[in-house]
């Protein structure tokens, strides 16, 4: 068709053409503008449960909020290095809350919440590895372990029992030991939880004592024998003297309270009847210990100080034991004391730290800061007093017992000075020298 023709149509051929026009341009010119469109920005997803509310940001945020999202790692052990650390006994894989020695020497018991029992040699302290033997706790996790006095068995707390449970010990061939757990546990008659356990060296009783006012006395059969009221409103501590003649507790008192508890000749039980009492602090008692004779005991209190005695008294004669020194120390909780066998040094925890003092003077000797990761919950003398061992988390720590080695030598030398004796003279002098070589050997040089 010719130009001419459509001219010739006039406004109603315009308007046709407009009609037939816009369906096509339209389309084509929205699709025109989308190419066009910014890209800046992601479209956002569909709304629905499954859908992420971080998808939805831009991805300048999302990376910034990355490094926010903890990621949870393995707690990391604490590191503690010491001239005077001997070892670090690594077993547990869960937090150590007890530590005892048997009355040989010979092993040392540990307890944590890894529900098991692990039992190390003594004379491994000093090798480059520390093996251990291991008693599965079923059910259940061990709060406190205690040896028999034979060490042919050890009894421990359950956590999740609230009772005793006892543990013989069979020796094999090779040394190793097997551990058998009797048939029933002691029955439960504690109302408030336990704070410690203890056998008497003699064998003839069991001690428990719980955080109210409460110290239980047991025959080994599982019987109550007889029930204590400290009257001390709580509990703090309590445990068995060496001796395996008295118990004892303090609390928010200011006094330790000391009982016999009497059996006959023919070795049936008799009575608790009171000993004496340790008074001298202004303020509750955290802790105390006695040395392995029980003629020596230390108590620390709220009040800043520790103390020394002499308990070796006639307390049925009235006589009082006497204070033999006073010494300040810091107190912060938890807070626990340990008198070494040979009653030379008394080491005091506070939180994850460990201060050794001399008890003829009362001098700090040592200082071990940050010892653990967590708050120190045991703290003990090995038996020949040449170690001093504590927990507070996975691992257990063994040091030097240096403070006790210059004790003796500083005992020594003062004996030495007012005696003429000869032969009481020529050993005087081994002990000394034997004491300067050890001092010497930890060291490395003469000390």
């Amino acid at each position: 068709m010719e130009p001419a023709a459509l001219t010739g149509w006039g406004p109603l051929g315009a308007l046709v053409l407009v009609l037939v026009l816009v369906p096509v341009l339209v389309p084509l010119l929205a699709a025109a503008l989308r190419r066009a469109a910014p890209r800046g920005l992601p479209a956002a997803p569909p709304a629905g449960p499954g859908a992420s509310s971080a998808a939805a940001r831009p991805e300048g945020l999302r990376k910034a909020k990355l490094p926010a999202r903890a990621r949870r790692d393995k707690p990391q052990p604490h590191s503690f290095t010491h001239r005077l650390l001997v070892a670090a006994l690594k077993g547990h894989s869960g937090s150590v809350s007890c530590l005892d020695f048997s009355s040989s020497g010979k092993y040392l018991a540990s307890c944590a919440d890894d529900r098991t029992v692990r039992l190390w040699s003594t004379r491994d302290f000093t090798a480059r590895e520390h093996r251990c033997l291991r008693a599965n706790v079923e059910l259940d996790h061990a709060e406190l372990v205690r040896f028999s006095p034979d060490c042919r068995a050890f009894i421990v707390w359950l956590a999740n029992g609230e009772t005793i449970r006892v543990y013989k010990m069979t020796k094999k061939d090779d040394g190793t030991f097997t551990f058998t757990a009797t048939s029933e546990d002691f029955p439960k008659k504690h109302k408030a939880p336990v704070i410690n356990i203890g056998i008497a060296e003699t064998g003839k009783f069991i001690m428990t004592a719980s955080s109210d006012t409460t110290i239980l006395i047991w025959n080994l059969k599982g019987e109550v024998l007889a029930s204590i009221n400290t009257n001390q409103m709580n509990n703090a501590y309590a445990t068995v003297s060496p001796c395996g003649r008295f118990v004892a507790s303090c609390g928010f008192t200011p006094d330790v309270k000391v009982w016999e508890v009497c059996f006959g000749k023919s070795g049936d039980f008799r009575e608790v009847i009171r000993a004496f009492e340790l008074k001298g602090h202004t303020a509750g008692i955290h802790y105390f210990s006695f040395s392995n004779d029980s003629r020596r005991m230390a108590t620390v209190s709220k009040d800043g100080t520790w103390k020394f005695w002499d308990t070796d008294v006639e307390y049925k004669k009235q006589q009082d034991p006497y204070l033999l020194l006073t010494g300040k120390c810091e107190v912060t909780e938890p807070c626990h004391i340990a008198l070494s066998p040979d009653a030379h040094v008394a080491a005091i925890s506070c939180g994850t730290s460990i201060m050794v003092y001399n008890t003829r003077r009362g001098e700090e000797e040592e200082r071990f800061v940050g010892v653990h990761g967590q708050c120190i919950t045991d703290l003990a003398f090995d038996t020949s007093s040449r170690y001093l061992v504590s927990c507070g988390d996975r691992a257990i720590r063994v040091f030097h017992n240096t403070a006790g080695y210059r004790a003796v030598v500083e005992e020594m030398e003062t004996m030495l000075k007012k005696t003429a004796n000869k032969a009481t003279r020529e050993r005087l002098e081994q002990q000394i020298t034997s004491a300067k070589k050890a001092l010497a050997a930890i060291y490395g040089r003469k000390h």
